[in-house]
């Protein structure tokens, strides 16, 4: 059914037809009709972060910014789904147009700029949905014109008012869309910044009688250096998990493209080797009770294992789906359960 709509959407705006998308998701199961859009892959039980999630395919955040279409995107047979990123106060983001398709290389391009409708709005929208198929993971930042010195008012913020409604929280600090937001995944600042939260998390877990894992996600733009860096401090800082990566500044993948040149973060095929090489060199140094998820061009079930082998124990995807439909999640848990099994995919 999404190869019939595709063509429709593709028409469109980027960011128009990815709002369209949503609704006519929404309204397809709000229907009963969901199950025409995507078969549900048989369960693959994986459990990490101390959850049981149904299967270890998850739907990336950026895609329901606000969390109002979580039991829509669960459904579809996503083991869990982020959503996000949401900030202390609404904000528009950057201006239009921010998004952009590059369908030769199955990849966007967007500079959104954390456009949401802000934390308190996203809690109430959350607290609606029933969640029946699968784990929730809610994406964290800060405002736009929140200087780095006072970001940790903003994450705490978010913390604070997430965390009783999380299965995960996820600390974005690797956008590229929001000035200065990276330099906070320099080692003494990240530091900083995640020890105040760990000591929070700490605080709210003994206040709510339960310990909701909290994920860093960090950037595929990271030099070797800085990925050892990060590595080491998240290890110090026994953070639950890490998610790898983020979108990229890097065009050498799309150079000639006539696109190259719009600022903003590039996802999609063109970002995988860049992020599995930065997956697999974090796996390596960190600490292995520290799990990592997966993310970053996955665009067939081939890739989806491939961030299995280099180190991931969940994966994620967005701009795949953009291009493939939700025909990719089965095709991604089938992937990796025969990788689990054993047989060559």
């Amino acid at each position: 059914m999404y190869s019939l709509a595709r063509p429709f959407l593709f028409h469109l705006d980027a960011e128009k037809a990815h709002g369209l998308g949503l609704k006519a998701l929404e309204a397809a199961y709000r229907s009963g009709l969901n199950p025409l859009l995507a078969g549900r892959p048989k369960p693959l039980l994986t459990k990490v972060l101390g959850l049981e999630f149904p299967n270890p395919v998850g739907c990336a955040a950026g895609l329901d910014k606000n969390g109002e279409h979580v039991d829509a995107l669960l459904a579809l047979g996503f083991g869990f789904v982020e959503v996000g990123t949401t900030t202390p106060r609404p904000q528009e983001g950057n201006p239009k147009p921010r998004m952009f398709r590059l369908p030769e290389h199955n990849a966007v391009i967007n500079r959104l700029g954390f456009n949401n409708q802000g934390v308190d709005a996203l809690v109430r929208n959350v607290a609606r949905a029933r969640r029946r198929h699968g784990l929730l993971g809610i994406n964290i930042g800060k405002n736009k014109d929140t200087p780095n010195e006072n970001a940790a008012d903003d994450y705490l913020y978010c913390l604070e008012r997430v965390y009783p409604l999380a299965d995960y929280i996820t600390v974005n600090i690797s956008s590229p869309n929001t000035a200065g937001l990276r330099e906070l995944q320099e080692e003494q600042a990240l530091r900083q910044l995640v020890s105040i939260l760990r000591e929070a998390q700490e605080k709210l877990g003994a206040q709510h009688g339960k310990r909701v894992p909290m994920l860093v996600k960090v950037a595929p733009d990271l030099s070797d250096d800085d990925i050892d860096a990060c590595a080491r401090v998240l290890g110090d800082l026994k953070v639950d998990g890490v998610i790898a990566t983020n979108t990229t500044t890097d065009r050498l993948t799309i150079e000639n493209h006539r696109l190259a040149r719009e600022v903003g973060g590039l996802s999609g095929a063109p970002l995988y080797g860049k992020s599995t090489a930065v997956l697999r060199r974090m796996r390596a140094r960190l600490d292995p009770a520290i799990p990592m998820v997966g993310v970053g061009g996955i665009s067939s079930g081939a890739d989806a294992a491939g961030k299995i082998t280099a180190g991931a124990r969940l994966v994620q995807f967005y701009t795949g789906m953009v291009y493939r439909g939700p025909d990719l999640i089965d095709e991604c848990v089938g992937a990796i359960r025969r990788l689990r099994e054993g047989v060559p995919t």
